[in-house]
């Protein structure tokens, strides 16, 4: 089914993961529809599309591994051909792993690398050609990579690389009304941040913020709706969203 004129559409990668599931509840909840994107779970997937169909939009649940060029295109395809085109790409897709840069894994490197920064330009360079003008295009990097914190190099490393993309594309979009910007999460409550890590560890970060607690999922979210619906004088900016501690 063909999403109605009234809609906007919004494709989020990494829907699955909490950043990405609050995104699409929030913008569904804004009136968008929305196709959500899985690389392995299509059945977390469906969940997430189920969040999104209770807000009574057009939704798709759509898979690709977002470091292949083959696979993003068919994705492109496939929510132009249900949902009638894209006007907002929101790009959370990424892996994390953590260790000191004496320490590192460089198979854990590449791995990140993949994911972090070719799936950026991969699902960037994408959009790009696809966005409808007008819209937006909003990847996401890290606080860490200013907070520069023991363990994150070769993670920061990775995001820093999605701050020059981000600004670069938002100067070569000139004269198609689209933003591009890039969200930077401080420590947010989601699977992905506190996997493996010792409560006094989580207490920790959570006290940096003077606001003395977590980031939530729909504190993100908040700014991703920001983004793709009114702030369409911020661009080629790197938002960090963490509470003041960087």
């Amino acid at each position: 089914m063909s999403a109605p004129t009234t809609h906007r559409t919004a494709l989020v990668t990494g829907a699955s993961g909490g950043i990405g599931t609050a995104v699409v509840e929030r913008l569904a909840a804004d009136g968008f529809a929305v196709a959500v994107h899985y690389a392995g779970n299509r059945e977390r997937a469906e969940e997430v599309a189920d969040l999104a169909r209770r807000h009574d939009v057009p939704t798709l649940v759509v898979g690709a591994d977002v470091a292949d060029e083959s696979a993003v295109a068919a994705m492109f395809d496939e929510v132009e051909r249900t949902l009638g085109g894209v006007d907002v790409l929101v790009h959370t897709a990424g892996v994390m792993r953590l260790a000191p840069l004496a320490e590192l894994d460089l198979d854990d490197l590449d791995a990140m690398h993949r994911t972090n920064v070719r799936g950026t330009f991969v699902v960037a360079r994408e959009a790009a050609r696809r966005v409808r003008d007008g819209g937006a295009i909003i990847t996401f990097s890290s606080s860490v990579v200013r907070l520069a914190l023991p363990t994150y190099a070769a993670y920061a490393a990775t995001k820093g690389a999605v701050d020059a993309v981000t600004m670069v594309l938002a100067k070569e979009l000139r004269g198609r009304d689209i933003t591009v910007n890039a969200v930077a999460p401080g420590p947010t409550a989601t699977p992905l941040f506190l996997e493996g890590k010792p409560q006094e560890a989580v207490d920790g970060l959570a006290a940096m913020a003077p606001l003395e607690r977590l980031g939530r999922p729909e504190d993100i979210a908040e700014t991703v709706a920001h983004l793709a619906g009114p702030a369409r004088w911020v661009n080629g900016q790197v938002i960090y969203v963490n509470g003041g501690i960087a």
